[in-house]
């Protein structure tokens, strides 16, 4: 069996020709070296896996380089490499200084190259610092590391920086496909691109997918199997949810959003993911945009054909929408019903077809100007006889009748359950009849007010008939029999008991509608009856004499209905020293029960009682 050699190692870039992404910092470094303009220490920093121990090998191994060398000469013996992480104290920097000062036996420079060092502690860096600054003329150190903020600032002053930039999802899928091309994988340019999206910008990360994928799926690499191996979502999953925002498909939305959590997936992801897409949606609206979407060109096809349907407040609105559950994902409580409530915006936003059906529905104003009231039964039976020449002498005497005086108690109910139905039905004259001969112009009923107390129901009566104005006319004189009336004087007598039995039924009323507040003050103080029609009543503030002036009117309606005597007056009164006869905290009424019996103190002091 052959000994297999990871991709990341196999394929290691041996000139600054091969590295990937990193043009300019590549052509800075050999013009350096042709023009003899090459600082003696240079700081490699930038993320994992984008080629800066590469470029560090490289630059040592062409320094050294004359002509005369064969092209293969690695010059191991004028490289040291160093591993800051394990070799990190100054013990550790003290024997690199001693090593230092010894030239090298082969080519022109020592070059030591000190991986991660960010992991110095701070007494080696303080030793490293004199020698970086004046290293011998055959020495040049190369410092790496992917957190440039936690070396010391002496250090970095002392260094020439080159900021490694992150590889491109094209540089990686070209590579990849060269790679691919080399092995004889037969690979998707999707399946590449979905690699190349997963490293985010490592190209190290890169190989090592695409190892783990040509393992799982052989020589023929398709973006399905890149998916499945990957456990992704990718482009297609966001296209099918997409399609069924935009057509307002919310229980088939909820059930893919289901199937995505049983695949297990998380749901932040998807949310995140959901946004982006919306993104490369909104980037094909334009064509300056086009070059910022990152896929394939098959699949370029597809998201133009989505963008298609859609328009830019659209987007921005799902963007907007999408972005603001991601925030709120992690403090959420419900994961799942924040995501599953934004997918039900989302599929909303075009969704607007109740909401015009419910604008058509209603009859414009114009109908109701200078409408004549519909015409009762017996009106359209007059105009009938009236058109044919029949009327009798006794007819027209009934229509001019505004109330139903001469019908019987039947004819009365069913003529008023006709006219409740036509008010009910519609607002609009039916028959053509009424506008040969409207009905005669009646002023309008006032509202009855409905009377609670007289035991009276309330009753809903239309408007719109000569049967509904009457009866709204019986309802308001059968009211105004039951309530007393301001012409009315009464004036009977009644005692002191009686009144304060009456004042606890209206407090016992008020708790029963939820006003505590007002039958707390109602209860401060007894009324009391003086001069016959004078009820005094004593409060210990102000606030609650404005609280209960408020209420006076329908405090005093009840009374005088009660009592039958519209003569009666309220008088209140403050007095800000009965406040003192109240106990609220337990302190005052400690002390209000030790007024009443000195032993309770007595009692608290010997068996040391706290109050």
């Amino acid at each position: 069996m052959e000994h297999f050699i990871v991709s990341a190692r196999k394929y290691r870039p041996q000139t600054f020709k091969d590295v990937v992404g990193q043009q300019a910092i590549t052509n800075t470094l050999k013009n350096a070296i042709e023009h003899d303009h090459l600082a003696q220490a240079l700081l490699f920093t930038g993320p994992r896996g984008v080629g800066k121990t590469t470029c560090a090998r490289i630059l040592a191994k062409m320094i050294n380089h004359d002509g005369t060398q064969s092209p293969d000469e690695d010059f191991a013996f004028n490289i040291f490499e160093l591993d800051a992480a394990s070799n990190n104290s100054v013990d550790d920097i003290r024997n690199l200084i001693d090593q230092v000062r010894i030239p090298p036996q082969v080519g022109k420079y020592k070059v030591y190259i000190i991986d991660e060092v960010h992991m110095l502690s701070q007494s080696a860096f303080n030793a490293f610092l004199k020698t970086l600054e004046e290293p011998p003329q055959h020495a040049i150190f190369i410092l790496a590391t992917t957190e440039k903020h936690k070396i010391i600032p002496t250090i970095l002053s002392r260094c020439q920086i080159f900021d490694f930039k992150r590889i491109t999802v094209s540089d990686a899928k070209n590579y990849l496909g060269y790679i691919a091309q080399q092995e004889g994988v037969n690979a998707e340019e999707d399946a590449l691109n979905v690699i190349a999206q997963k490293a985010d910008g490592a190209m190290r990360d890169a190989l090592s997918i695409y190892d783990r994928v040509v393992s799982f799926s052989g020589k023929e690499l398709t973006r399905q199997a890149v998916t499945e191996n990957l456990n992704v979502l990718d482009y297609d999953t966001y296209i099918k949810v997409t399609d069924l925002i935009l057509s307002n498909n919310i229980p088939q939305l909820l059930l893919s959003y289901n199937d995505i959590l049983s695949s297990g997936f998380d749901g932040h992801h998807f949310i995140s993911g959901l946004a982006s897409h919306f993104r490369d949606l909104l980037v094909c609206k334009d064509q300056k945009t086009i070059e910022l979407l990152e896929v394939g060109e098959q699949t370029k096809a597809r998201y133009f054909e989505q963008a298609s349907k859609t328009n830019h407040q659209f987007l921005i609105k799902a963007i907007e929408l999408a972005n603001e559950c991601d925030l709120k994902y992690k403090t959420s409580q419900n994961q799942r019903l924040l995501v599953e409530l934004t997918l039900m915006q989302l599929a909303s936003i075009t969704f607007d077809g109740e909401k015009k059906k419910f604008e058509q529905s209603i009859i414009p104003a114009s109908v109701f100007e200078k409408q004549p009231a519909p015409p009762s039964k017996e009106e359209k039976s007059l105009v009938r006889e009236n058109e044919h020449g029949e009327t009798s002498s006794e007819a027209p005497k009934e229509s001019q009748l505004p109330s139903g005086e001469n019908k019987t108690p039947d004819s009365h109910c069913a003529d008023d359950k006709k006219d409740n139905y036509h008010s009910e039905e519609t607002m609009v004259p039916e028959s053509t009849e009424a506008k040969e001969e409207p009905a005669p112009d009646l002023p309008p009923a006032p509202e009855p007010k409905p009377v609670t107390d007289s035991g009276i129901k309330k009753e809903k009566v239309s408007g719109l008939s000569l049967k509904s104005i009457q009866k709204k006319r019986e309802i308001e004189a059968r009211q105004q029999e039951a309530a007393p009336s301001k012409d009315v004087v009464l004036n009977g007598e009644f005692s002191e008991t009686q009144l304060q039995a009456t004042w606890n039924d209206y407090v016992k009323r008020l708790k029963k509608q939820g006003a505590k507040i007002l039958a707390s003050i109602l209860e401060t103080d007894l009324p009391k009856l003086q001069e016959k029609n004078r009820i005094v009543i004593e409060l210990p503030n102000e606030t609650m004499k404005i609280n209960l002036e408020r209420e006076q009117n329908k405090l005093m309606s009840y009374l005088k209905q009660k009592l039958q005597n519209t003569e009666i007056r309220l008088v209140i009164n403050v007095n800000e020293q009965s406040a003192k006869k109240y106990a609220f905290t337990p302190i005052e009424k400690y002390n209000k029960l030790k007024e009443k019996n000195p032993l309770i103190e007595k009692l608290r002091s010997t068996f040391d009682l706290d109050v």
